[in-house]
């Protein structure tokens, strides 16, 4: 990568919380945080051991989407 297209290291250290529903395999999860920070690196030229990223799982239950809980949204278009 040269001088030019090199993305500038910026100040701060990036935080990242992403929310989903609960489900997500530890190989997923792994995958997820791999691909944030890569991304944080290469756009914004953030230093991956300053990165950090949470990851929130959710119950459906505990989600509301369209007026009605997740789980019962999905249950109802058989998505369940």
């Amino acid at each position: 990568m040269s001088a030019q297209t090199r993305p500038r290291r910026s100040r701060g250290m990036p935080y990242v919380n992403l929310q989903i529903t609960k489900g997500a395999t530890r190989a997923q999860k792994e995958q997820v945080v791999r691909e944030f920070t890569d991304v944080l690196v290469r756009v914004l030229g953030k230093k991956p051991e300053h990165t950090h990223i949470v990851i929130q799982e959710i119950a459906e239950e505990d989600w509301g989407y369209a007026g009605v809980l997740t789980d019962e949204y999905r249950g109802t278009r058989g998505q369940g």
